[in-house]
């Protein structure tokens, strides 16, 4: 049995808006894989614990201790939490971005856009703030041995016991702190995920629309990775404060340092002045300039090959 064309249209607009969530997620996933070992570095940085150290210091420090599988230590709980972001972020512009200028007929495109990225950013950090909290404690502590010798060595640490993995980081986290354990941070993220994720596509999609009236035809790999490299830099050093308030409210475990994301930014300002704020902030934007470029880029060239000529594509065709 044939079916009729509108319904067809509308089967092939509805698979390739749920393409999307699956290329925003395959994306997010190769770039946190990619690019965990500079996480690693901006987390110990931001982590408060050595506060005297720098980027080369903290670099030679897990390379020293832990080899190169400590710059991939919670490499795990971070590709599963930036698949699942990933996906909510990518589906959610291509599936609301026209539904809310079709209820709100004068919302300019850059404000649809910015509203469906935070949209789906904040939607994905029920999966992505667990992963991260696991994620974050594994990348302070590194190796096991590493871990051992500072507890000899009375070195103060963030937590009290050593996680051999995803999962177990899980249930010892849930069983010592419960599920507030998993989701510290929650509120921070959210402040700081939010205007990142919306600012992020707005910028991408501006750099892109001038892009392609410059170059009068379609982009190349090369260049999608420029712009989306450049959105995500910009994006990320603005936003470098939230980061390092999530990072801190995250790692504190049981011994709280901060009650909350507003005592935590008095604190640090008090404390380590405005620098304290930012601390990491090179580490986060070059872990963003790459990320943000591999993920568009990735996602560009998924909808090229995969998408029906027919398919949605609002990040090429946005007015």
């Amino acid at each position: 049995m044939i079916a009729d064309s509108g319904g067809g249209s509308r089967s092939a607009a509805s698979l390739a808006a749920w393409r999307e969530f699956l290329w925003g997620g395959l994306a997010c996933g190769f770039g946190e894989t990619i690019m965990h070992p500079v996480d690693t570095i901006k987390t110990r940085l931001q982590s408060g614990f050595g506060q005297n150290a720098n980027l080369v210091q903290v670099s030679k420090t897990i390379g020293a201790r832990d080899g190169i599988r400590g710059f991939y230590r919670g490499v795990f709980p971070g590709v599963t939490g930036s698949f699942v972001t990933g996906a909510t972020y990518f589906g959610f512009i291509e599936t609301t971005k026209d539904l809310l200028q079709e209820k709100r007929p004068n919302l300019p495109t850059p404000w649809a856009l910015f509203f469906a990225g935070a949209a789906g950013d904040a939607l994905g950090a029920v999966v992505y703030v667990p992963c991260e909290v696991i994620k974050q404690r594994m990348q302070v502590q590194g190796s096991r041995k590493a871990w051992e010798t500072a507890k000899q060595q009375q070195i103060k640490a963030p937590v009290f016991q050593y996680y051999s993995g995803m999962f177990h980081a899980a249930r010892a986290i849930h069983a010592q702190e419960g599920t507030r354990g998993l989701y510290a941070g929650l509120l921070s993220t959210i402040v700081r995920d939010i205007p990142f994720a919306g600012l992020q596509i707005v910028l991408y999609e501006a750099f892109r629309k001038t892009a392609l009236k410059v170059a009068n035809g379609d982009l190349s790999c090369s260049q999608d990775f420029l712009l989306g490299g450049a959105a995500g830099g910009f994006s990320a050093f603005l936003t470098t404060p939230f980061d390092v308030v999530k990072t801190r409210m995250q790692v504190q475990s049981t011994s709280a340092r901060y009650t909350g994301w507003l005592d935590a930014i008095t604190k640090i300002k008090e404390q380590e002045g405005i620098r304290g704020l930012f601390k990491g902030a090179g580490p986060r934007v070059m872990w963003w300039c790459p990320a943000s470029a591999l993920t568009f880029m990735a996602v560009e060239k998924l909808r090229r090959e995969f998408n029906d000529q027919g398919g949605l594509q609002i990040l090429s065709q946005a007015a």
